[in-house]
Protein backbone atom coordinates (compact mmCIF):
# COMPACT_ATOMS: atom_id res chain seq x y z
CA UNK A 1 0.00 0.00 0.00
CA UNK A 2 2.65 2.16 -0.84
CA UNK A 3 2.51 5.86 -1.50
CA UNK A 4 2.33 5.89 -5.35
CA UNK A 5 2.60 9.20 -7.19
CA UNK A 6 -1.31 11.37 -8.05
CA UNK A 7 0.75 14.05 -9.13
CA UNK A 8 -1.00 13.96 -12.73
CA UNK A 9 -4.31 14.36 -10.75
CA UNK A 10 -6.33 17.11 -12.89
CA UNK A 11 -9.17 19.22 -11.78
CA UNK A 12 -12.57 18.15 -12.97
CA UNK A 13 -16.12 18.81 -12.63
CA UNK A 14 -17.80 15.93 -11.35
CA UNK A 15 -21.33 14.67 -11.80
CA UNK A 16 -20.93 12.80 -8.74
CA UNK A 17 -24.55 11.13 -9.35
CA UNK A 18 -25.48 11.47 -12.30
CA UNK A 19 -23.93 9.54 -14.95
CA UNK A 20 -25.11 10.93 -18.47
CA UNK A 21 -25.46 7.19 -19.97
CA UNK A 22 -28.77 5.74 -22.13
CA UNK A 23 -31.23 4.65 -19.37
CA UNK A 24 -30.66 0.65 -21.10
CA UNK A 25 -27.10 0.91 -19.49
CA UNK A 26 -27.10 -0.04 -15.88
CA UNK A 27 -25.93 0.61 -13.47
CA UNK A 28 -26.68 4.41 -13.80
CA UNK A 29 -28.02 7.61 -12.54
CA UNK A 30 -29.63 9.70 -15.20
CA UNK A 31 -29.67 13.53 -15.74
CA UNK A 32 -32.61 14.75 -17.37
CA UNK A 33 -32.20 18.87 -16.47
CA UNK A 34 -29.73 21.35 -16.47
CA UNK A 35 -27.95 21.50 -13.07
CA UNK A 36 -29.68 23.64 -10.28
CA UNK A 37 -27.89 26.33 -8.72
CA UNK A 38 -30.56 27.71 -7.00
CA UNK A 39 -33.81 27.53 -5.79
CA UNK A 40 -36.72 24.78 -6.07
CA UNK A 41 -36.47 21.01 -4.89
CA UNK A 42 -33.88 18.31 -6.78
CA UNK A 43 -36.10 15.77 -8.83
CA UNK A 44 -34.88 12.15 -8.17
CA UNK A 45 -36.74 9.34 -10.01
CA UNK A 46 -36.21 5.85 -8.60
CA UNK A 47 -36.93 3.15 -11.00
CA UNK A 48 -38.00 0.82 -8.80
CA UNK A 49 -39.36 -2.27 -11.33
CA UNK A 50 -36.16 -1.47 -13.13
CA UNK A 51 -33.54 -3.55 -11.45
CA UNK A 52 -31.05 -5.89 -13.28
CA UNK A 53 -27.69 -6.66 -10.62
CA UNK A 54 -27.58 -6.70 -7.00
CA UNK A 55 -24.90 -4.68 -4.80
CA UNK A 56 -22.65 -7.64 -3.71
CA UNK A 57 -22.53 -7.33 0.13
CA UNK A 58 -18.54 -7.53 -0.67
CA UNK A 59 -18.75 -3.93 -1.50
CA UNK A 60 -18.32 -3.20 2.17
CA UNK A 61 -15.84 -4.86 2.92
CA UNK A 62 -12.66 -4.04 4.94
CA UNK A 63 -8.81 -3.95 5.12
CA UNK A 64 -6.12 -4.95 7.67
CA UNK A 65 -2.56 -4.28 7.28
CA UNK A 66 0.15 -5.38 9.61
CA UNK A 67 0.78 -1.61 9.91
CA UNK A 68 0.59 0.56 12.86
CA UNK A 69 -1.58 -0.23 15.48
CA UNK A 70 -4.36 -2.12 13.13
CA UNK A 71 -3.32 -5.82 14.02
CA UNK A 72 -1.65 -5.29 16.96
CA UNK A 73 -3.66 -3.10 19.56
CA UNK A 74 -6.53 -3.07 17.20
CA UNK A 75 -7.83 -6.42 16.92
CA UNK A 76 -4.57 -8.57 18.59
CA UNK A 77 -4.27 -7.63 21.98
CA UNK A 78 -2.97 -11.63 23.19
CA UNK A 79 -4.52 -13.81 25.80
CA UNK A 80 -3.16 -12.85 28.63
CA UNK A 81 -4.52 -9.27 27.99
CA UNK A 82 -6.79 -7.60 30.71
CA UNK A 83 -8.50 -5.81 27.84
CA UNK A 84 -11.72 -8.91 27.40
CA UNK A 85 -11.19 -11.23 24.47
CA UNK A 86 -11.17 -14.44 23.10
CA UNK A 87 -8.08 -16.22 21.98
CA UNK A 88 -6.51 -13.17 22.05
CA UNK A 89 -9.01 -10.96 19.87
CA UNK A 90 -11.02 -8.15 21.47
CA UNK A 91 -14.69 -8.68 22.35
CA UNK A 92 -15.34 -4.91 21.53
CA UNK A 93 -13.88 -4.82 18.45
CA UNK A 94 -15.35 -7.86 17.08
CA UNK A 95 -18.81 -6.70 18.60
CA UNK A 96 -18.77 -3.35 16.82
CA UNK A 97 -17.99 -5.07 13.70
CA UNK A 98 -20.49 -8.07 13.85
CA UNK A 99 -23.27 -4.90 13.96
CA UNK A 100 -22.14 -3.49 10.78
CA UNK A 101 -22.11 -6.82 8.98
CA UNK A 102 -18.80 -6.82 8.45
CA UNK A 103 -18.98 -9.28 4.94
CA UNK A 104 -15.34 -9.58 3.62
CA UNK A 105 -11.60 -8.94 5.17
CA UNK A 106 -8.41 -8.64 3.25
CA UNK A 107 -5.15 -9.77 4.80
CA UNK A 108 -1.85 -9.35 5.38
CA UNK A 109 -1.34 -6.55 2.94
CA UNK A 110 -1.16 -3.99 1.42
CA UNK A 111 2.30 -3.93 1.08
CA UNK A 112 3.42 -6.09 3.87
CA UNK A 113 2.09 -9.17 2.10
CA UNK A 114 4.98 -9.08 -0.67
CA UNK A 115 7.28 -8.68 2.60
CA UNK A 116 5.00 -11.93 4.53
CA UNK A 117 6.14 -15.06 4.71
CA UNK A 118 3.43 -17.57 5.88
CA UNK A 119 5.21 -20.53 7.57
CA UNK A 120 7.20 -17.42 10.14
CA UNK A 121 3.28 -17.11 11.53
CA UNK A 122 2.71 -20.76 12.47
CA UNK A 123 3.18 -22.68 14.78
CA UNK A 124 4.08 -22.12 18.57
CA UNK A 125 3.86 -18.24 19.18
CA UNK A 126 7.19 -17.93 21.80
CA UNK A 127 9.35 -19.79 18.90
CA UNK A 128 7.78 -17.73 16.00
CA UNK A 129 10.87 -15.79 14.51
CA UNK A 130 10.21 -11.96 13.95
CA UNK A 131 10.81 -9.99 11.17
CA UNK A 132 11.44 -6.13 10.52
CA UNK A 133 8.22 -4.26 8.60
CA UNK A 134 10.11 -2.36 6.28
CA UNK A 135 7.40 -1.04 5.04
CA UNK A 136 5.41 0.25 7.39
CA UNK A 137 7.48 2.32 10.46
CA UNK A 138 10.81 -0.18 10.31
CA UNK A 139 9.28 -1.69 13.69
CA UNK A 140 9.62 -5.85 14.88
CA UNK A 141 7.27 -7.31 14.13
CA UNK A 142 6.96 -11.15 16.24
CA UNK A 143 4.73 -12.82 14.14
CA UNK A 144 2.03 -13.54 16.69
CA UNK A 145 -0.85 -12.75 14.54
CA UNK A 146 -0.26 -15.04 11.84
CA UNK A 147 -2.68 -17.62 9.75
CA UNK A 148 -4.26 -19.61 12.64
CA UNK A 149 -5.72 -16.14 14.28
CA UNK A 150 -7.03 -14.68 11.08
CA UNK A 151 -8.57 -17.11 9.92
CA UNK A 152 -10.14 -17.13 14.10
CA UNK A 153 -11.00 -13.16 13.64
CA UNK A 154 -12.98 -14.41 10.59
CA UNK A 155 -14.76 -16.97 12.11
CA UNK A 156 -15.52 -14.94 14.90
CA UNK A 157 -16.22 -11.80 12.93
CA UNK A 158 -18.88 -14.08 10.46
CA UNK A 159 -17.15 -13.09 7.69
CA UNK A 160 -15.24 -14.26 4.69
CA UNK A 161 -10.97 -13.97 4.46
CA UNK A 162 -9.51 -12.55 1.71
CA UNK A 163 -5.74 -13.84 1.64
CA UNK A 164 -3.11 -11.60 -0.10
CA UNK A 165 0.04 -13.85 -1.45
CA UNK A 166 3.27 -12.98 -1.45
CA UNK A 167 4.47 -12.59 -5.15
CA UNK A 168 7.27 -9.85 -4.50
CA UNK A 169 9.48 -11.69 -2.09
CA UNK A 170 7.98 -15.16 -2.35
CA UNK A 171 7.89 -18.50 -4.41
CA UNK A 172 5.36 -20.25 -6.30
CA UNK A 173 5.88 -23.23 -3.84
CA UNK A 174 5.24 -20.95 -0.77
CA UNK A 175 2.03 -19.71 -2.06
CA UNK A 176 0.97 -23.15 -3.37
CA UNK A 177 1.69 -24.78 0.35
CA UNK A 178 -0.25 -21.66 1.62
CA UNK A 179 -3.06 -22.57 0.11
CA UNK A 180 -3.18 -26.62 0.94
CA UNK A 181 -2.05 -25.31 4.49
CA UNK A 182 -5.57 -23.65 5.07
CA UNK A 183 -7.95 -25.59 2.53
CA UNK A 184 -6.76 -29.11 1.67
CA UNK A 185 -8.60 -31.92 4.13
CA UNK A 186 -6.75 -35.31 3.31
CA UNK A 187 -3.45 -36.53 4.23
CA UNK A 188 -0.66 -34.47 3.35
CA UNK A 189 2.62 -32.59 4.50
CA UNK A 190 0.87 -29.10 4.50
CA UNK A 191 -2.05 -30.76 6.13
CA UNK A 192 -0.57 -32.90 8.75
CA UNK A 193 1.20 -29.34 10.01
CA UNK A 194 -1.58 -27.38 9.99
CA UNK A 195 -3.30 -30.46 12.56
CA UNK A 196 0.16 -30.30 14.54
CA UNK A 197 -0.34 -26.16 14.98
CA UNK A 198 -3.69 -27.33 16.34
CA UNK A 199 -6.24 -27.09 13.88
CA UNK A 200 -8.21 -29.99 12.60
CA UNK A 201 -10.50 -29.30 10.07
CA UNK A 202 -9.89 -27.31 6.84
CA UNK A 203 -10.70 -24.00 6.51
CA UNK A 204 -12.64 -22.36 3.50
CA UNK A 205 -10.72 -19.88 1.85
CA UNK A 206 -13.19 -18.06 -0.95
CA UNK A 207 -10.95 -15.24 -1.63
CA UNK A 208 -6.88 -15.49 -2.70
CA UNK A 209 -5.03 -12.27 -3.88
CA UNK A 210 -1.92 -13.58 -6.57
CA UNK A 211 0.06 -10.19 -5.41
CA UNK A 212 -0.32 -6.46 -4.21
CA UNK A 213 0.61 -2.85 -6.03
CA UNK A 214 3.41 -5.63 -7.71
CA UNK A 215 3.57 -2.02 -10.13
CA UNK A 216 5.55 -0.89 -6.81
CA UNK A 217 5.60 -1.80 -3.63
CA UNK A 218 5.51 -5.39 -4.83
CA UNK A 219 8.18 -5.87 -7.26
CA UNK A 220 8.33 -2.55 -9.40
CA UNK A 221 7.07 -4.94 -12.11
CA UNK A 222 6.08 -4.07 -15.90
CA UNK A 223 2.57 -5.03 -17.06
CA UNK A 224 3.63 -7.56 -19.16
CA UNK A 225 5.96 -9.15 -16.37
CA UNK A 226 3.23 -9.08 -13.92
CA UNK A 227 1.06 -10.89 -16.50
CA UNK A 228 2.96 -13.42 -16.73
CA UNK A 229 4.16 -13.68 -13.38
CA UNK A 230 0.24 -14.23 -12.23
CA UNK A 231 -0.54 -16.98 -14.77
CA UNK A 232 2.68 -18.92 -13.43
CA UNK A 233 1.31 -18.22 -9.92
CA UNK A 234 -2.50 -18.57 -9.94
CA UNK A 235 -1.72 -22.32 -12.05
CA UNK A 236 -1.05 -23.44 -7.68
CA UNK A 237 -3.53 -21.91 -5.98
CA UNK A 238 -5.37 -25.16 -6.20
CA UNK A 239 -9.10 -26.19 -5.27
CA UNK A 240 -8.10 -28.61 -2.48
CA UNK A 241 -10.99 -30.10 -1.08
CA UNK A 242 -13.95 -28.47 -2.97
CA UNK A 243 -12.75 -25.48 -1.85
CA UNK A 244 -13.14 -22.57 -4.71
CA UNK A 245 -10.54 -20.06 -4.83
CA UNK A 246 -11.75 -16.80 -6.47
CA UNK A 247 -8.25 -15.76 -7.68
CA UNK A 248 -7.54 -11.79 -7.71
CA UNK A 249 -4.93 -10.62 -9.79
CA UNK A 250 -2.99 -7.04 -8.42
CA UNK A 251 -4.73 -4.44 -10.81
CA UNK A 252 -4.41 -0.98 -11.35
CA UNK A 253 -4.26 2.31 -10.19
CA UNK A 254 -5.78 6.06 -10.57
CA UNK A 255 -5.49 6.54 -14.43
CA UNK A 256 -2.80 3.78 -15.52
CA UNK A 257 -5.11 2.20 -17.89
CA UNK A 258 -2.51 0.27 -19.08
CA UNK A 259 -2.07 -2.05 -16.58
CA UNK A 260 -4.99 -2.92 -17.08
CA UNK A 261 -5.34 -3.36 -20.78
CA UNK A 262 -2.06 -5.70 -20.80
CA UNK A 263 -3.81 -7.84 -17.76
CA UNK A 264 -6.65 -7.99 -19.18
CA UNK A 265 -5.15 -9.00 -22.44
CA UNK A 266 -2.62 -11.03 -21.67
CA UNK A 267 -4.59 -13.13 -18.13
CA UNK A 268 -7.74 -11.97 -18.48
CA UNK A 269 -8.80 -15.87 -18.81
CA UNK A 270 -7.11 -16.66 -15.76
CA UNK A 271 -8.59 -13.68 -13.67
CA UNK A 272 -11.59 -13.96 -11.73
CA UNK A 273 -11.20 -10.19 -10.07
CA UNK A 274 -8.95 -7.86 -10.60
CA UNK A 275 -7.84 -4.95 -8.09
CA UNK A 276 -7.74 -1.09 -8.17
CA UNK A 277 -6.50 0.89 -5.78
CA UNK A 278 -7.11 4.78 -5.30
CA UNK A 279 -7.16 7.11 -2.13
CA UNK A 280 -7.99 10.89 -1.93
CA UNK A 281 -5.93 12.81 -0.47
CA UNK A 282 -6.16 16.11 -0.29
CA UNK A 283 -3.41 18.26 -1.16
CA UNK A 284 -1.46 16.28 -2.81
CA UNK A 285 1.29 13.31 -1.37
CA UNK A 286 3.96 15.62 -0.66
CA UNK A 287 1.63 17.97 0.99
CA UNK A 288 -1.27 16.34 2.54
CA UNK A 289 -4.19 17.93 4.47
CA UNK A 290 -3.96 17.57 8.31
CA UNK A 291 -7.74 15.05 9.16
CA UNK A 292 -8.95 17.80 11.90
CA UNK A 293 -7.44 21.18 11.03
CA UNK A 294 -8.70 22.29 7.35
CA UNK A 295 -11.15 24.63 5.85
CA UNK A 296 -13.90 24.76 2.97
CA UNK A 297 -11.35 24.68 0.74
CA UNK A 298 -9.97 21.45 1.73
CA UNK A 299 -13.33 20.28 2.33
CA UNK A 300 -14.14 20.70 -1.28
CA UNK A 301 -11.21 19.53 -2.87
CA UNK A 302 -11.61 16.40 -0.71
CA UNK A 303 -15.17 15.70 -2.09
CA UNK A 304 -14.29 16.44 -5.96
CA UNK A 305 -11.09 14.07 -5.59
CA UNK A 306 -13.46 11.18 -3.70
CA UNK A 307 -16.01 11.63 -6.43
CA UNK A 308 -13.38 11.37 -9.06
CA UNK A 309 -13.62 7.77 -8.43
CA UNK A 310 -16.51 7.36 -10.86
CA UNK A 311 -14.78 8.52 -13.49
CA UNK A 312 -11.72 6.62 -12.67
CA UNK A 313 -13.97 3.49 -12.42
CA UNK A 314 -15.42 3.73 -15.97
CA UNK A 315 -12.21 4.45 -17.80
CA UNK A 316 -10.66 0.93 -16.42
CA UNK A 317 -14.11 -0.87 -16.57
CA UNK A 318 -14.36 0.05 -20.35
CA UNK A 319 -11.02 -1.75 -20.93
CA UNK A 320 -12.36 -4.34 -19.00
CA UNK A 321 -15.64 -4.72 -21.17
CA UNK A 322 -13.92 -5.00 -24.23
CA UNK A 323 -12.16 -8.45 -23.20
CA UNK A 324 -15.11 -9.54 -21.07
CA UNK A 325 -18.25 -7.80 -22.53
CA UNK A 326 -20.19 -10.92 -20.20
CA UNK A 327 -18.69 -8.90 -16.92
CA UNK A 328 -17.13 -12.17 -15.72
CA UNK A 329 -14.25 -10.74 -13.94
CA UNK A 330 -15.28 -8.55 -11.36
CA UNK A 331 -13.63 -5.22 -10.08
CA UNK A 332 -12.31 -5.44 -6.74
CA UNK A 333 -11.89 -1.91 -5.45
CA UNK A 334 -9.42 -3.59 -2.56
CA UNK A 335 -8.35 -0.08 -1.03
CA UNK A 336 -10.09 3.32 -0.88
CA UNK A 337 -9.76 5.84 1.65
CA UNK A 338 -9.05 9.07 2.77
CA UNK A 339 -5.31 9.58 3.05
CA UNK A 340 -3.85 12.83 5.38
CA UNK A 341 -1.22 14.31 7.78
CA UNK A 342 -0.52 11.58 10.87
CA UNK A 343 -1.55 12.89 13.83
CA UNK A 344 1.05 14.97 15.59
CA UNK A 345 3.43 12.85 18.28
CA UNK A 346 3.00 9.53 16.09
CA UNK A 347 5.00 7.53 14.41
CA UNK A 348 4.93 8.54 10.71
CA UNK A 349 4.75 4.57 9.01
CA UNK A 350 1.83 3.89 11.45
CA UNK A 351 -0.78 6.28 9.58
CA UNK A 352 -2.64 7.19 12.10
CA UNK A 353 -5.34 9.83 11.77
CA UNK A 354 -8.47 10.92 12.98
CA UNK A 355 -11.50 10.58 11.25
CA UNK A 356 -14.55 13.29 11.43
CA UNK A 357 -17.61 14.35 9.43
CA UNK A 358 -15.59 15.12 6.16
CA UNK A 359 -14.49 11.28 5.95
CA UNK A 360 -18.22 10.39 6.64
CA UNK A 361 -19.46 12.47 3.13
CA UNK A 362 -16.61 10.65 1.49
CA UNK A 363 -17.80 7.67 2.51
CA UNK A 364 -21.47 7.98 1.70
CA UNK A 365 -20.24 9.60 -1.72
CA UNK A 366 -18.05 6.66 -2.43
CA UNK A 367 -20.21 3.55 -1.50
CA UNK A 368 -22.50 5.54 -3.39
CA UNK A 369 -20.69 5.39 -6.97
CA UNK A 370 -19.66 1.79 -5.82
CA UNK A 371 -23.25 0.62 -5.39
CA UNK A 372 -24.46 2.46 -8.87
CA UNK A 373 -21.20 0.39 -10.63
CA UNK A 374 -22.13 -2.68 -9.10
CA UNK A 375 -22.23 -4.61 -12.56
CA UNK A 376 -18.55 -4.43 -12.61
CA UNK A 377 -17.36 -3.87 -9.04
CA UNK A 378 -18.42 -6.64 -6.71
CA UNK A 379 -15.98 -5.97 -3.91
CA UNK A 380 -14.88 -3.14 -2.10
CA UNK A 381 -12.04 -2.72 0.83
CA UNK A 382 -11.87 0.12 2.86
CA UNK A 383 -8.43 1.23 4.13
CA UNK A 384 -8.26 0.42 7.15
CA UNK A 385 -10.75 -1.04 9.69
CA UNK A 386 -8.75 -0.09 12.78
CA UNK A 387 -6.37 2.95 13.52
CA UNK A 388 -4.60 3.35 10.02
CA UNK A 389 -6.11 5.52 7.62
CA UNK A 390 -10.22 6.63 6.77
CA UNK A 391 -10.35 3.74 10.17
CA UNK A 392 -13.66 2.87 11.25
CA UNK A 393 -12.21 1.79 15.12
CA UNK A 394 -9.74 3.44 17.04
CA UNK A 395 -8.47 1.86 20.08
CA UNK A 396 -6.54 2.95 23.06
CA UNK A 397 -5.54 0.15 25.34
CA UNK A 398 -8.99 -0.90 27.00
CA UNK A 399 -10.75 2.32 25.12
CA UNK A 400 -12.89 2.03 21.58
CA UNK A 401 -14.74 4.51 19.51
CA UNK A 402 -16.77 4.15 16.52
CA UNK A 403 -15.86 6.76 14.02
CA UNK A 404 -18.39 8.86 11.77
CA UNK A 405 -16.99 6.70 9.01
CA UNK A 406 -18.08 3.99 11.08
CA UNK A 407 -21.70 4.99 11.03
CA UNK A 408 -22.09 5.06 7.48
CA UNK A 409 -21.41 1.41 7.12
CA UNK A 410 -23.74 1.24 9.56
CA UNK A 411 -26.34 3.14 8.13
CA UNK A 412 -25.43 1.43 4.30
CA UNK A 413 -25.26 -2.14 5.70
CA UNK A 414 -28.85 -2.08 4.16
CA UNK A 415 -27.26 -2.28 0.76
CA UNK A 416 -25.61 -5.48 1.13
CA UNK A 417 -27.20 -8.09 -1.51
CA UNK A 418 -29.79 -6.13 -2.26
CA UNK A 419 -31.26 -5.28 -5.85
CA UNK A 420 -29.79 -1.89 -7.25
CA UNK A 421 -32.18 0.20 -8.24
CA UNK A 422 -31.59 2.98 -11.65
CA UNK A 423 -32.42 6.56 -10.68
CA UNK A 424 -32.74 9.86 -12.57
CA UNK A 425 -31.81 12.99 -10.73
CA UNK A 426 -31.46 16.58 -11.41
CA UNK A 427 -28.15 17.68 -10.04
CA UNK A 428 -27.70 20.83 -7.88
CA UNK A 429 -24.54 22.59 -8.11
CA UNK A 430 -22.17 23.15 -4.83
CA UNK A 431 -19.89 26.01 -5.89
CA UNK A 432 -17.12 26.80 -3.90
CA UNK A 433 -14.85 29.77 -5.95
CA UNK A 434 -14.51 29.22 -9.14
CA UNK A 435 -14.83 25.28 -8.85
CA UNK A 436 -18.55 23.71 -8.91
CA UNK A 437 -19.13 19.92 -8.28
CA UNK A 438 -22.33 17.92 -7.84
CA UNK A 439 -24.39 18.31 -4.30
CA UNK A 440 -25.72 15.65 -4.52
CA UNK A 441 -24.89 11.53 -4.29
CA UNK A 442 -27.44 9.00 -3.94
CA UNK A 443 -28.45 5.64 -4.69
CA UNK A 444 -30.98 3.16 -3.99
CA UNK A 445 -31.68 -0.40 -3.66
CA UNK A 446 -34.88 -2.80 -2.79
CA UNK A 447 -34.58 -5.50 -0.53
CA UNK A 448 -35.79 -9.57 -0.58
CA UNK A 449 -38.82 -7.79 1.60
CA UNK A 450 -39.54 -5.04 -1.14
CA UNK A 451 -38.19 -2.09 1.55
CA UNK A 452 -36.59 0.60 -0.41
CA UNK A 453 -33.53 2.11 0.53
CA UNK A 454 -32.39 5.41 -0.49
CA UNK A 455 -29.16 6.66 0.35
CA UNK A 456 -28.44 10.42 -0.10
CA UNK A 457 -25.37 13.13 -0.02
CA UNK A 458 -25.83 16.34 0.49
CA UNK A 459 -21.89 17.63 0.24
CA UNK A 460 -22.42 21.22 0.09
CA UNK A 461 -21.75 21.92 4.23
CA UNK A 462 -23.34 25.90 3.61
CA UNK A 463 -26.65 24.87 2.31
CA UNK A 464 -29.49 22.28 2.85
CA UNK A 465 -31.07 20.63 -0.23
CA UNK A 466 -34.54 19.90 -0.80
CA UNK A 467 -35.52 17.03 -2.31
CA UNK A 468 -38.28 15.38 -4.17
CA UNK A 469 -38.44 11.48 -4.32
CA UNK A 470 -40.65 9.98 -7.46
CA UNK A 471 -40.77 5.94 -7.24
CA UNK A 472 -42.17 4.19 -10.51
CA UNK A 473 -42.58 0.98 -11.64
CA UNK A 474 -45.00 -1.99 -10.83
CA UNK A 475 -42.86 -3.02 -7.90
CA UNK A 476 -42.82 -0.12 -6.02
CA UNK A 477 -44.43 0.97 -2.81
CA UNK A 478 -46.15 3.72 -4.44
CA UNK A 479 -47.54 1.03 -6.68
CA UNK A 480 -49.44 -0.60 -3.94
CA UNK A 481 -51.31 2.65 -3.39
CA UNK A 482 -49.92 3.01 0.69
CA UNK A 483 -46.39 3.50 2.29
CA UNK A 484 -44.97 5.12 4.10
CA UNK A 485 -41.20 6.74 4.43
CA UNK A 486 -38.39 7.22 7.71
CA UNK A 487 -35.01 7.33 8.42
CA UNK A 488 -31.90 8.24 9.97
CA UNK A 489 -29.05 11.16 9.13
CA UNK A 490 -25.63 11.43 9.92
CA UNK A 491 -24.09 14.93 10.29
CA UNK A 492 -22.71 17.53 12.76
CA UNK A 493 -22.13 21.17 13.23
CA UNK A 494 -19.01 21.85 12.46
CA UNK A 495 -16.61 20.43 9.08
CA UNK A 496 -14.06 18.85 10.88
CA UNK A 497 -16.53 17.63 13.86
CA UNK A 498 -14.88 13.99 15.45
CA UNK A 499 -15.78 10.94 18.11
CA UNK A 500 -12.88 10.76 20.54
CA UNK A 501 -12.26 8.68 23.59
CA UNK A 502 -13.80 11.45 25.73
CA UNK A 503 -16.72 12.37 23.84
CA UNK A 504 -17.62 9.40 21.64
CA UNK A 505 -20.48 9.86 20.89
CA UNK A 506 -20.12 13.47 19.28
CA UNK A 507 -21.09 12.21 15.64
CA UNK A 508 -23.71 9.73 15.15
CA UNK A 509 -26.60 9.17 13.48
CA UNK A 510 -30.36 10.54 14.69
CA UNK A 511 -33.73 10.10 13.36
CA UNK A 512 -34.27 12.09 10.69
CA UNK A 513 -37.68 13.77 10.62
CA UNK A 514 -37.58 16.37 7.36
CA UNK A 515 -39.13 13.75 4.94
CA UNK A 516 -43.21 13.34 4.35
CA UNK A 517 -45.29 11.74 1.99
CA UNK A 518 -47.03 14.61 -0.48
CA UNK A 519 -49.10 13.89 -3.17
CA UNK A 520 -47.82 10.21 -3.48
CA UNK A 521 -44.15 11.79 -3.70
CA UNK A 522 -41.65 12.22 -0.72
CA UNK A 523 -40.13 15.24 0.31
CA UNK A 524 -37.03 15.93 2.25
CA UNK A 525 -34.86 18.98 2.99
CA UNK A 526 -31.30 17.20 3.69
CA UNK A 527 -29.03 19.29 6.39
CA UNK A 528 -25.73 20.84 4.96
CA UNK A 529 -22.87 18.37 4.75
CA UNK A 530 -25.15 15.50 5.77
CA UNK A 531 -25.32 11.80 5.12
CA UNK A 532 -29.24 10.51 5.10
CA UNK A 533 -30.51 7.23 4.92
CA UNK A 534 -34.65 6.92 4.04
CA UNK A 535 -36.70 3.46 4.33
CA UNK A 536 -39.40 3.24 2.17
CA UNK A 537 -41.87 0.73 2.57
Amino acid sequence: MEGFNTSRLWPVVLGLTLLTTLYADYPETRTTKPDIQEGGPVQVVIFAGSGVYKINKNIYGHFSEHLGRCIYEGFWVGENSSIPNTRGIRNDVVAALHRIKIPVLRWPGGCFADTYHWKDGIGPREKRPAMVNTHWGGVTENNHFGTHEFMDLCEQLGCAPYICGNVGSGTVQEMAEWVEYITFDGQSPMADLRRKNGREKAWKLPFFGVGNENWGCGGSMRPEYYADVYRRYQTYVRKWSGNHVFKIACGSYDENVDWTEVLMREAGRAINGLSFHYYTVPGGWRDKNSAIKFDEGDWFETMKLAGRIEELVGKHASIMDRYDPEKRVAMIVDEWGTWYKVEPGTNPGFLYQQNTLRDALVAGLTLNIFNRHCDRIRMANIAQTVNVLQTLILTDKEKMVMTPTYHVFDLYKVHQDALMLPIEAESRVYRYKDEEISALSVSASRNEEGIIHVTLCNLNPGKSLPVILKIEGEKSPAFEGTFSVSGWVLTAETLNAHNTFDNPQAVKPDVFKDASIEKGNIEAELPPKSVVLLVIK
